[in-house]
């Protein structure tokens, strides 16, 4: 990677640096991987569906032309419009513009990492319209001023008390709470009560859009987006291109790997699914905005559009080591751990993003748990040819990776290598610690202690015993 300041390997140091963030994350997603793991032990045909929703992803994928044009004409046909929108400016400008259309300075949320990316809430407000988010997590990060950590719980990072003090400074001003799960939720419920009743339009995210029927479906586990579909005049709801199933059988198949995957539950205590307006129930208006934002790109990528099967779900987080090392504002995108790892640098153009395929291992645990079967190993290796091929990276990094593959490409040149290696081992055995070689050697010692080299190589051996 190029030696500038920037991106993961320094936004990391301060969080890798802070105990308490490691311990909140360390409880939280080994709770979660915990819970994950008995409910998918209860299915004999896990890695069926596993299989089947892969298939799914793939089918759209291939014809995913077809199945948006078929999507708009489902949607339009039960009373809903249809926008489409290039990249996320133009999503912005949409959603505003119907928000303007009604004379509204106020919108409801649901959360949605779709919105997040296109950063939504921030259009909103350089616009005089206020988004208050209603997930519990989505509401602890506004009030704060943060950034979320974490895919499905955005506020993984803080505690109870901190979320305590938060609420005291903030929607209960005035009110001592005590830490207690059951009373800050209620302080929550009290806050956003009115902002329910009151609203006149509500924004919300797409887990899934049926191309038969023109069903759109979201999940979640408190209700708040029940009362956000439901309760509104107006709802605008915003996908990426990529989240349609073709049929409703299908959706049933998502409706058993995500649950599962994400919170550890057999189904999700809210799935709302709804199609276009009916008169005298839910909203009077449904808009449905479908977004490309560089998807297209992805798409046309053979190895990254695996990446695009994603369904949010989080698993690969919670096993990751990195992740839950560094936390999830390490990675400076909505989309943190390993998913973010591959989805990032294919979304956003940034100079951060460029270095997150090394924010992840290799060790494949993220590919073990995905619902949907992404290789994300192989993703990054892909996506990390890629960068050096675009030519981020340091003149120090090419001179030396020159000379290693030299050394490696040649048996005369790597037996050389041995040999004088072999006759410096006296000085090297004597580097007092890890991280005290120069250099890409130095690097790699950060994280490990250099091994004490032997007295002859392998090579050395296998010739003086074996007599060739």
């Amino acid at each position: 990677m190029a030696g500038s300041r920037v991106g993961f390997p320094y936004t990391s140091r301060s969080r890798i640096e802070d105990s308490q963030l490691r311990a909140n994350l360390r409880s939280a997603t080994t709770a979660i991987r915990e819970k994950r793991g008995r409910v998918v032990a209860e299915k004999a045909d896990w890695e069926d569906l596993r299989l089947k929703g892969e298939q799914i992803r793939r089918e759209v994928l291939s014809n995913l032309d077809s199945y948006l044009v078929k999507l708009e004409s489902s949607v339009e046909k039960v009373g809903g419009v249809v926008h489409w929108a290039v990249d996320a400016s133009e999503a912005n400008q949409i959603v505003f513009s119907l928000v303007r259309q009604h004379g509204e300075s106020e919108v409801v949320k649901v959360k949605s990492l779709t919105t997040d990316e296109m950063g939504l809430n921030e259009y909103l407000s350089q616009h005089g319209v206020m988004a208050h988010e209603t997930d519990l997590a989505e509401l602890i990060i506004q009030l704060a001023h943060d950034k979320p950590s974490h895919i499905l719980v955005p506020a993984i990072h803080k505690n109870r008390s901190e979320i305590r003090d938060l609420f005291q400074r903030t929607i209960s001003k005035g009110t001592s709470l005590s830490d207690d799960p059951a009373v800050l939720a209620e302080a929550s419920r009290l806050y956003l009560r009115q902002k329910f009743l009151s609203a006149k339009i509500a924004v919300s995210g797409v887990n899934f859009a049926v191309a038969e029927t023109g069903t759109i479906c979201v999940v979640e586990s408190e209700g708040n987006g029940r009362m956000c579909l439901t309760l509104p005049k107006v709802l605008i709801s915003v996908m990426g291109i990529e989240k349609i199933v073709p049929t409703l059988d299908d959706l049933a198949v998502f409706l058993e790997l995500l649950p599962r995957s994400s919170t550890g539950e057999r189904m999700n205590p809210y799935t709302s699914l709804w199609s276009g307006v009916h008169k005298g129930d839910g909203p009077e208006e449904f808009h449905l905005v479908i977004m490309d934002n560089r998807r297209s790109a992805v798409l046309a990528d053979p190895v990254g559009r695996q990446t695009l099967h994603c369904i949010r779900c989080s698993a690969c987080l919670n096993v990751c080591p990195v992740y839950e090392r560094s936390g999830g504002h390490a990675y400076d995108s909505v989309y943190p751990g390993p998913i973010g790892a591959i989805l990032s640098p294919q979304l956003f153009d940034s100079e951060s993003s460029k270095s997150l395929p090394w924010a992840s291992t290799l060790c494949g645990a993220c590919y073990e748990v995905c619902p949907v079967r992404i290789n994300i190993p192989q993703v990054l290796v892909h996506l990390r040819e890629k960068v050096l091929a675009e030519g981020h990276q340091s003149r120090s990094e090419r001179f030396q990776f020159a000379i290693l593959s030299a050394v490696l490409s040649s048996g005369a040149r790597f037996d050389l290598a041995l040999w004088v290696i072999s006759r410096l081992r006296f000085l090297i055995d004597r580097f007092p610690s890890s991280g005290s070689l120069p250099g890409l050697v130095g690097k790699w010692t950060e994280a490990r202690e250099l091994p004490e080299l032997p007295k002859e190589t392998f090579r050395v051996w296998w010739r003086r015993s074996r007599g060739h």
